[in-house]
């Protein structure tokens, strides 16, 4: 029997415990920093596995391993989520972890426990049939990324001293693999004003109306931003506005704008952040790009700035062909590669570190971060193939 013949009837095998093993995740609320009992939980199910090592480390971050050769692969995939929101707009208890009508429900289901879920298989399934090739695998449940993503990479090869030959992050793509994303810079503009009494508003100077004025001036720049063919446009957008006085008979001396700035290939945090300066030019305001820093459930605190750099490979190179050819090998059919329209931890592994990324995760997009989250089961199957088969072919 072939190796793409032999994986696909393995993933098949464990088709239920794939989905069991997803169920049990969800049933461990996550929420960045707090990701302790997910985090014993994905640990536990690597052991059973039959994984070679398996370890916290100190952010949190759960770390198997498989193999020990000289060529080093990365499966990661991040275990922490977004809140429930509004308990009324879910048709289902999303921290229940139902399997039902082929689907996993849940929280979390696909952004993105179903990704660590079909890769505790892929392990499973390769320490059965035997890693052919010299090659050690890391899989990866990572930490803190809704909050900060790629901040669990940066701690895993700064801290770890783990620097993978390339990376597969099982974000949902729906099935498609994945090259690349448009990267994002959170800043922040404060502006001093100087505050009158509210029946002479012309003896002060009103801190709202210079940031109203110059959201105005975002607005416009958001128009005329780069275009990339692949990744598409860059944008920005006011995302908070906060502004204080002495009193509400007072002119505000103070206003703050946050702004979420998506960068497409060719854009910088230099080229973002001078933009803005240049909308806030004789005015006295302030443009920072801002901090990450908190304490995750370990006691470590850690952070970075939050800049995440957009990143892309092409087409043609050796790490998406590879996937390209397992997609084939297993399912007979050319894969659609295309990208992501939101953020993943590429922007560290690829964007910070040069590690080559390619994308391949159960589950539609369109619904991280949206109730009435659930994947398919028959998406889980096929992830854990296609991990399998990407690690025997590399």
């Amino acid at each position: 029997m072939n190796t793409a013949k032999l994986i696909i009837e393995k993933a098949e095998q464990y088709k239920d415990y794939t989905a069991s093993n997803l169920s049990k995740l969800i049933q461990c609320k996550s929420l960045s920093t707090k990701e302790e009992k997910v985090a014993n939980e994905l640990k536990r199910q690597m052991e059973d596995a039959g994984f070679d090592e398996v370890k916290i480390d100190g952010l949190g971050n759960v770390i198997g391993r498989i193999g020990n050769g000289k060529k080093v692969i990365a499966l990661d995939g991040h275990i922490d989520t977004v809140d429930i929101g509004n308990l009324s707009n879910w048709n289902f208890d999303p921290l229940a972890g139902e399997i039902k009508d082929g689907f996993v429900h849940g929280r979390g289901s696909v952004d993105q426990k179903g990704g660590p879920a079909s890769f505790v298989t892929a392990g499973r399934i390769l320490k059965e049939i035997g890693l052919k090739n010299d090659v050690t695998i890391y899989f990866i449940g990572s930490v803190i990324e809704e909050d900060c993503d790629g901040l669990c990479w940066k701690y895993i090869v700064e801290e770890d001293k783990i620097k993978p030959d390339c990376v597969v992050v099982t974000e949902p793509t729906n099935l498609n693999i994945y090259r690349g994303q448009r990267g994002r810079m959170e800043i922040e503009v404060s502006f001093h004003g100087i505050s009158s009494h509210g029946s002479a508003p012309e003896r002060g100077k009103n801190a709202i109306y210079m940031a109203s004025k110059a959201a105005l001036e975002i607005e416009k720049l958001n128009e005329q931003l780069a275009v990339d063919s692949f990744l598409g446009k860059g944008s920005v957008t006011v995302t908070e506005f906060i502004s204080s006085s002495p009193s509400l008979c007072a002119v505000s001396d103070f206003a703050k704008i946050h702004l979420d700035r998506r960068l497409t290939w060719g854009e910088d945090k230099q080229l973002a952040l001078s933009q803005i300066e240049e909308i806030v030019k004789g005015m006295n305001a302030k443009v920072e790009m801002l901090e990450y820093k908190e304490k995750g459930f370990t006691g470590l605190e850690y952070g970075m700035e939050k800049y995440y750099p957009t990143w892309r490979l092409e087409e043609n190179h050796p790490v998406i062909q590879t996937g390209v050819k397992a997609f084939k090998d297993l399912f007979g059919k050319d894969a659609l590669v295309d990208k992501w329209t939101f953020s993943t931890n590429g922007v560290v592994i690829t964007g910070i570190y040069g590690i080559p990324v390619i994308g391949f995760g159960p589950g539609n997009e369109v619904l991280a971060h949206a109730p009435n989250e659930k994947v398919p089961v028959d998406d889980l199957v096929k992830a854990s193939a296609f991990y399998a088969m990407f690690c025997e072919n590399i």
